[in-house]
């Protein structure tokens, strides 16, 4: 994920519109990167097993 980060973090810090010799570049809006980040870390926290939690026993100490 941090490489999705650093991406959006690289997009971000980029020029929203290019025009080079006649050619014109326009990247999405980062409201739009976001939302599609979003989007894939829901589908992939869908796709993993388990229920997102973790159970495990306390042993309090100093007692015996």
């Amino acid at each position: 994920m941090s490489d999705e980060l650093n991406t959006i973090e690289e997009n971000a810090a980029a020029p929203a519109e290019v025009s080079v010799d006649g050619q014109h570049v326009k990247q999405h809006s980062l409201k739009d990167q976001i939302a599609v980040d979003r989007y894939l870390a829901s589908k992939k926290a869908a796709q993993s097993k388990g229920l997102g939690i973790k159970i495990f026993k306390i042993n309090p100490g100093g007692t015996v």
